[in-house]
């Protein structure tokens, strides 16, 4: 079963032994290894059951190490670093020759970050190496914000969890990439575009999934519970049309009364888009263990981490 440890020194050594271990971010949970050890890797692959072709973040412990992984660090991503490291922006870069290609999916960038998280910025300074880590929940279902809700993913399995609280943010870092030197938007997160912009002026924005991704997060169906999930733009509406069903609701400050209605989560009654990012993904996990008919949620406002939290539940109802 897996097991949950608020020992750094003793996932250190489970890292330094090329085994994997589930870590604390700010955004979410993350299920690291060794980014130099393919062996390390492979095991993030199998537990996680993630498609090789989608790219791992690699976790530095600080600015300074980032001619470690990256052959090539652009103006705007060295203003972007100093402005949001530590921090949830993960910066999409020319990697390094010695960077596996299981980390990049066979690309020739690299997506790293420096966490802002002491415990884990605690372990990265006991190791002589960098984590790669993608969330610590099975490919494509809801991200883990509590070493529970790994727990209860990985039950089955001997992963370690190291202990780290609720994740402050709730929510996935952003990712910029670079072309032609020029900062592109390839998934919203934690630090809004309004705040990119205000470091580097005008974003290009490509969030889109593909084929083959650019980077972690562009998958069109993603951070799904199992109950099946709408996003309506009327509650009322929805909640009339599906009258006959056991309904999970979840909205951002407003709550609603309906007799279909059997669990309500409002996820910032003060309307506060920050504190709604940080509870968003605990929400749904608590409602998706209900076992209900259906989960249905509202639009967010269109600003800010309105957007991120839109994006997120865009990909979570993806049919």
């Amino acid at each position: 079963m897996a097991l949950i440890s608020s020992s750094v020194q003793d996932v250190a050594t489970l890292l330094q032994q090329n085994q994997i271990a589930a870590i604390p971010t700010e955004t979410v949970y993350g299920l690291a290894g060794n980014a130099y050890n393919e062996t390390a890797l492979k095991k993030i692959f199998e537990l996680k059951q993630r498609p090789f072709y989608n790219p791992l973040i690699v976790h530095i412990k600080s600015v300074k190490d980032l001619n470690l992984v990256a052959a090539h660090v652009p103006a705007q991503a060295q203003l972007l670093a100093a402005a949001f490291w530590p921090g949830p922006l993960t910066l999409v870069l020319k990697k390094q020759a010695h960077i596996p290609d299981l980390v990049t999916a066979g690309k020739d960038t690299v997506a790293v970050r420096v966490p802002n998280h002491p415990v884990t910025l605690s372990l990265l300074e006991q190791l002589d190496f960098p984590l790669a880590a993608p969330s610590a929940n099975p490919f494509g279902s809801i991200s883990p914000t509590k070493a529970v809700h790994v727990a209860n993913y990985f039950a089955g399995s001997s992963l370690t969890i190291l202990e780290g609280g609720e994740c402050s943010n709730g929510i996935e870092s952003t990712i910029i990439g670079f072309e032609n030197d020029l900062a592109v938007l390839y998934r919203l997160g934690s630090i809004t575009i309004e705040a990119i912009e205000n470091v580097i002026g005008p974003l290009q924005i490509k969030t889109q999934s593909e084929a083959t991704p650019t980077a972690p997060g562009m998958i069109s169906k993603h951070y799904a519970p199992k109950t099946a999930t709408i996003l309506s733009d009327n509650i009322l509406e929805s909640l009339h049309v599906n009258a006959t069903k056991r309904i999970d609701l979840l909205t951002f400050k407003n709550r609603f009364e309906h007799q279909s209605i059997v669990a309500q989560q409002v996820l910032s009654p003060n309307g506060d888009l920050a504190e709604a990012a940080t509870h968003l993904y605990h929400a749904l996990h608590e409602l998706d263990q209900l076992d209900l008919d259906l989960i249905i949620t509202e639009q967010f406002p269109k600003h800010n981490l309105g957007r991120t939290i839109n994006d997120r539940l865009k990909r979570a109802t993806k049919k």
